[in-house]
C-alpha cells in the first residue's frame, strides 16, 4: 500500500509540475505566457527529478513498471496495480492544476480549444499514427534504456539518479520532443486525458481523441519499455 500511495502521489507531483508549466505557457492572464518549448521541458525534467527525489525507488510510467517485471526486479501481480495508481495520480495532479489556473482558464475562452485540450494531453503537429507511433516506441526505448543504464552507474551514488533522469528527460524532449510531444507514460498522458474530460473547463473542450490517446502514447510506450528491458539484459548486461 505505501508502494501505491508513493507512484500515485509521485505521478500527481510530475503531473503537477508538467501540466501546470503547460497552463503556465499558453493560458491568458499567466505571468509567462509564450515562454516557450525551452521552458516546458525544462520545468518537466526538474519536475521529475523533484518527484523522484521525495518518493524515492518509484517508477511513475506503467511503461517502467513493465520493464522492472521483465527484468525481474518487480512481480508481475504488481503491473497492473501500480499502473492504475500511476494514472489515478495523473487524473488527480492535473484536477490540482485545473483548480490552481481556473481563474486562467476562465480567461482563455478565446484559445482554440485544441490547444487547451494539449495543455493535458500529448499530440502530434502531424497526424501519421505508424509513424507517431514508431516515435514514442523509440522514445521510450531510449528512455527506459538510459534509466537501466544510469541506475547501474550510480549505484555507489544513488542520490545522483533523480538529477540523470531528469537531464535526461530534457535531452528526450529536445531531441525526439517535436512529433508527438514525448509521453512515453500512459500515465503522464492517459490521467491528464481523463481529466480533461471531466472537468469543467469553460469555454468547452475539444474532442478528446482517444484513439490517438490509446495507440500512440498509451500502447506504444509498453512496446519501447519491454525491448529497452531486453536489450539492456543481454546486450548491456544490466
Amino acid at each position: 500500500m505505501h508502494q501505491l500511495i508513493a507512484e500515485f502521489l509521485g505521478t500527481a507531483l510530475m503531473i503537477i509540475f508538467g501540466v501546470g508549466v503547460h497552463c503556465c505557457e499558453v493560458l491568458n492572464t499567466s505571468k509567462y505566457q509564450n515562454s516557450g518549448h525551452i521552458f516546458a521541458i525544462t520545468t518537466w525534467g526538474f519536475g521529475i527529478t523533484i518527484s523522484l527525489f521525495i518518493f524515492g525507488a518509484v517508477n511513475i510510467n506503467p511503461a517502467m513498471v513493465v520493464a522492472q517485471a521483465i527484468l525481474g526486479n518487480i512481480p508481475w501481480t504488481s503491473v497492473i496495480p501500480i499502473s492504475i495508481a500511476e494514472v489515478l495520480g495523473g487524473v488527480f495532479g492535473s484536477i490540482v492544476v485545473f483548480i490552481a489556473y481556473y481563474d486562467q482558464f476562465k480567461a482563455s475562452i478565446d484559445i482554440d480549444r485544441v490547444k487547451i485540450r494539449n495543455i493535458f494531453s500529448t499530440n502530434p503537429n502531424v497526424r501519421n499514427l505508424p509513424r507517431n507511433f514508431f516515435v514514442e516506441f523509440i522514445d521510450t526505448f531510449i528512455f527506459i534504456t538510459a534509466i537501466l543504464a544510469i541506475a547501474a552507474a550510480t549505484t555507489e551514488a544513488p542520490a545522483i539518479l533523480p538529477i540523470g533522469v531528469g537531464l535526461l528527460v530534457w535531452a528526450i524532449g529536445m531531441g525526439m520532443g517535436g512529433p508527438t510531444g514525448f509521453a512515453m507514460n500512459l500515465a503522464r498522458d492517459m490521467g491528464p486525458r481523463i481529466a480533461h474530460a471531466i472537468l469543467p473547463i469553460p469555454g468547452g473542450k475539444a474532442d478528446n481523441d482517444w484513439q490517438y490517446g490509446i495507440i500512440v502514447p498509451g500502447i506504444a510506450p509498453f512496446f519501447g519499455a519491454a525491448c529497452a528491458a531486453l536489450f539492456s539484459r543481454y546486450f548491456l548486461g544490466l
